[in-house]
């Protein structure tokens, strides 16, 4: 068996809070080099606060956090900032300062008392900036760059400073998706090439699920949850912690959706193999109610019918559709003004699908068997 890495950073019965009040107590967090624990909660909940106390920015309350086994109140500022980097969502006041600039104060802590840069702390400057793809923006002043491009100038700033440990408070809020997406697969690259450790605060729950060796979970007043994501992100517990009150989000299939149309059935959508998603959405954002099926659970279009759907006529995966099912599906089609058919060609077990269009040919029903504009604007 492989043998498990010594935990890195721990933190043992921390309390953190304000004014010598505790917000959250008890937090007990283990990492090992070159994992990322990401912490989730709603707004409010003490994800910054938690970090914050950890980096040293707030004083504990109580408990310890030791790095390597070594106490962190032990550890000078510049000791500190040689094995810790922090990005927090306060940003750097950076006025006068061309992004390379600001990049390079990650190299402070290693230029001795003049400040004065070496050749090996400017190309650890570019280095970073490549790493991060900003170099090209490097002699643009700090203060007239986007907030996407400031985020990705401080990681670059966070990285030149090759800590060991980093922390980031909500590092993606302002990336696009094309930037989210290569943020974390830098920080990704560099857990596993360099060994980073990182503790960060996250708002998209599918990123967070994706990019997680652990997920810490606060809900205000204490630690709700820790574990793989596997543990956390169980059915109904994003729900519960966030209290979801309108609209839905699926853990196993990380689908958020808006609040289902409200009243009696007017559409039967014949769907399958991620077929009705769009149509499913199309009629949510018109108020349209409607039911659909016949479904198993395990069909890509589930997770999305089963939140927006008036009812789901479904079977269990890897069954034969029983008789029942249909003859359920058919008293739904039978309330209804007109039939979708997402379907264009039918899978040669997919009988009870086509027992069903042929049924609705049969009652009369309007039926629209593609996606053409006329039909988009229909729903």
């Amino acid at each position: 068996m492989k043998t498990q890495k010594p935990y890195y950073i721990t933190t043992e019965k921390i309390s953190v809070g304000y004014d010598g009040k505790p917000l959250i107590e008890e937090v007990e967090i283990a990492l090992r080099k070159g994992e990322i624990l990401t912490l989730l909660g709603p707004n409010g909940a003490g994800k910054s606060t938690i970090l914050k106390s950890i980096a040293r920015q707030l004083s504990l309350i109580a408990g310890t956090v030791r790095l390597d086994g070594e106490d962190m109140k032990s550890l000078t500022g510049a000791e500190l900032s040689k094995k810790m980097a922090v990005v927090m969502t306060k940003r750097l006041r950076g006025e006068l300062m061309t992004c390379e600039d600001v990049v390079a104060t990650g190299r402070y802590p290693y230029t001795g008392r003049f400040g004065v840069l070496r050749a090996e702390d400017h190309a650890a400057v570019q280095n970073a900036m490549e790493l991060v793809q900003v170099a090209e923006i490097g002699d643009s002043l700090f203060d007239r760059i986007s907030d996407g491009q400031r985020q990705r100038v401080m990681l670059a700033r966070a990285i030149c400073q090759e800590p060991e440990i980093l922390i980031l408070d909500e590092p993606t809020s302002y990336l696009d998706v094309r930037h989210k997406l290569e943020f974390l697969s830098i920080l990704q690259k560099l857990c596993r090439e360099r060994e980073l450790t990182v503790i960060l605060s996250l708002h998209e729950l599918e990123l967070a699920e994706k990019i997680s060796d652990r997920i810490l979970c606060v809900n205000g007043r204490a630690v709700d949850r820790i574990g793989t994501p596997e543990e956390v992100m169980t059915a109904g517990y994003i729900t519960e912690l966030y209290g979801i009150r309108m609209g839905s989000y699926d853990e196993g299939s990380s689908d958020m959706e808006l609040t289902a149309p409200e009243g009696t059935p007017q559409v039967f959508v014949i769907a399958g193999a991620g077929s009705g998603r769009k149509i499913y959405r199309r009629l949510q954002r018109a108020g349209i109610p409607f039911v659909t099926g016949i479904l198993y659970e395990n069909d890509l279009d589930y997770p999305v019918a089963k939140a927006l759907a008036a009812e789901v006529i479904a079977e269990h995966p890897f069954e034969p559709v029983a008789q029942e099912k249909i003859q359920a599906a058919k008293k739904q089609l039978e309330k209804c003004n007109r039939v979708i058919c997402c379907r264009e060609n039918f899978g040669s077990l997919e009988t009870y699908q086509r027992e069903l269009l042929e049924y609705a040919e049969q009652l009369g029903k309007r039926i629209e068997k593609s996606e053409s504009p006329e039909q988009q604007r229909g729903c």
